[in-house]
């Protein structure tokens, strides 16, 4: 069975509701209000921003300085002291080389002649008479130059070239057919060793240039010292070279 069941409306709206209820309804009036006021209203245009002008702030550079005043003309001519004459280095003539003195072979004093007699001027002082004879014996050893040699000594070989080095004074002929040879040569020394006067004695084989090969190696290859006679150099005692080219040389 249902029970019905009423509401009394009046409870519902007392004294303190129906004042907030009041006062919302303010609220929500004023606010209506603003809203409608600032829809209406237009709102002014923005007033537009002032152009930016950009200065930039320099010291300026300092005026250049006044050129200096003209230098005034004096009466004064100049001169000075008249130039140095020019002066022309000539180079010294080249010097001639002297040769070295070669010392001469002593030559033993004659003896002088026994003069037996009176002489010829007469003098102050004594004279010395002629003494007799008489018998002795004695040794002794002394030193003198005379027609004879003394100790020789022969020439010295100071430069002697190798095999290789006389490969360039080989006759071009025989180096390409591969024939060796061999030559004897006579030179007179000099006094700066050098080998001069040069003369073939004998060539193997014959025929094919090996006597001017040899002169030619020997005066620009070898050097000798002269032989000495009582340590003297004699320059007359000539050298006798025999100069092989190639392995197979005789």
């Amino acid at each position: 069975m249902w029970h019905s069941r009423f509401v009394n409306i009046r409870s519902l709206f007392t004294r303190d509701r129906l004042r907030k209820l009041g006062a919302f309804v303010v609220v929500v009036a004023a606010h209506i209000g603003v809203f409608a006021v600032v829809a209406r209203t237009q709102p002014s245009p923005l007033e537009p921003l002032p152009t930016v002008i950009e200065v930039e702030l320099f010291r300026p550079l300092p005026p250049p300085p006044p050129p200096p005043p003209p230098v005034e003309a004096s009466d004064d001519p100049g001169g000075g002291a008249p130039a140095a004459p020019s002066r022309i280095h000539v180079p010294p003539p080249p010097r001639v080389p002297v040769p070295p003195e070669v010392p001469a072979p002593r030559e033993q004093a004659p003896e002088p002649e026994l003069v037996v007699g009176v002489a010829p001027i007469s003098s102050a002082t004594p004279g010395m008479g002629q003494g007799g004879e008489g018998t002795g014996s004695g040794t002794g050893i002394g030193a003198g130059d005379g027609p004879g040699r003394g100790v020789r000594t022969g020439p010295r070989n100071l430069r002697q070239p190798a095999p290789l080095a006389l490969r360039r004074y080989h006759p071009p002929e025989a180096l390409r057919r591969g024939v060796s040879g061999t030559a004897v040569v006579s030179c007179r020394i000099r006094e700066d060793t050098v080998l001069d006067q040069c003369r073939v004695l004998s060539e193997t084989p014959p025929g094919q240039g090996f006597g001017a090969a040899g002169i030619a190696a020997a005066v620009a290859e070898y050097r000798f010292r002269p032989g000495m006679i009582d340590g003297r150099p004699d320059y007359d005692l000539r050298a006798v070279i025999t100069v092989r080219f190639g392995r197979n040389a005789p």
